[in-house]
């Protein structure tokens, strides 16, 4: 494998310990793999020596119980759920870290009628509740994708001694104080009508839910996914509730958020929310970390996992633990 890559190498370009680059090269391997494989007789035997040590003392991990090791919260976009994050939290899971996805009010397998949630804080309340049953002291590192930045913006405001880096993805990410164009939203798609309303108070009342339509979900959210995440994500997607999320971006000035660290991570080839529509969120609030996904489509979480959870740890590479 050495005649491929060398292990240390990737540790230094990417920034992470041994586990966490073994982890990001295993896609990149399984090809040459295959080749080498076929040039081995059927009666010989090859040994794979395969560590299961865990990278946790560089980054905060350990023996040192929960309070020693990262925790990751993230938070899900318009429709979707904590089911999106699946085969991140797998990864980050399996190189000793903590992770968590939170269902809100309407989506995934949360209970609620979408339809019912009127209110941002509403629909944020899930998200509130985990924050706020939080042991004294201990802090977490908070994800947003898409629209699901304002609950993570909302959120900083509310819990700002809960939360040591927020980290936004191809997200709405409006500075508490200021007002987002509608132009920069992750829901403005141009003149192409790719919603459908759902109205829970009669047809003659103001939509209470939107969903993309169906034959528009390939191209705007999983361009460059695996076919089989998107056959599962269409079974799954839920309405959002409009009239909550019509309330999001609406906070006052808050010095004490403005002091923790937030990251941006830019999806490339993103056909939902343009690459300089995220620019323009980027020059309006820098934030202190920016990373380029340039091969993800609007949802990193399926079409560049292994790339996501290594710019994930290089980020909280920079905290001070």
């Amino acid at each position: 494998i050495r005649e491929l890559v060398s292990l240390e190498d990737v540790m230094e370009e990417v920034g992470l310990g041994p586990n966490g680059a073994l982890i990001y090269l295993d896609d990149s391997l399984h090809d040459w793999v295959d080749e080498e494989l076929d040039n081995y007789r059927d009666d010989e035997y090859l040994i794979f020596d395969c560590p299961d040590q865990k990278d946790t003392s560089a980054m905060g991990g350990g023996d040192g119980g929960d309070d020693s090791v990262l925790h990751f919260v993230f938070v899900h976009g318009a429709s979707h759920g904590a089911w999106c994050w699946y085969k991140l939290t797998t990864l980050l899971d399996a190189a000793g870290f903590k992770a968590t996805s939170v269902d809100l009010t309407g989506a995934g397998i949360n209970l609620t009628d979408s339809n019912t949630v009127v209110d941002f804080e509403h629909y944020n309340r899930p998200l509130f509740s985990l924050l706020s049953d939080l042991p004294p002291h201990h802090k977490i590192i908070l994800v947003g994708h898409s629209i699901g930045g304002g609950s993570v913006t909302e959120a900083l405001c509310k819990f700002t001694d809960k939360i040591s880096m927020v980290v936004y993805l191809a997200a709405d990410m409006v500075q508490p104080g200021s007002t987002s164009s509608p132009h920069d939203s992750t829901m403005a798609v141009g003149e192409e009508d790719i919603w459908e309303f759902t109205y829970g108070e009669g047809d003659d009342k103001q939509p209470t839910g939107m969903l993309m339509k169906e034959e528009f979900r390939r191209h705007y959210y999983y361009s460059q996914s695996p076919l089989e995440d998107p056959t599962l994500a269409c079974k799954l997607l839920r309405p959002a509730p409009l009239r909550a999320l019509n309330g999001a971006d609406k906070l006052a000035p808050n010095p004490e958020a403005e002091k923790v660290p937030r990251v941006y991570i830019k999806t490339a080839k993103d056909n939902l929310f343009d690459p300089l529509r995220q620019d323009r969120v980027v020059e309006k609030w820098p934030p202190s970390q920016l990373y380029i996904l340039e091969e993800s489509d609007h949802s990193a979480f399926f079409s560049v996992p292994t790339t996501l959870f290594a710019y994930l740890l290089r980020a909280v590479s920079f905290l001070q633990l």
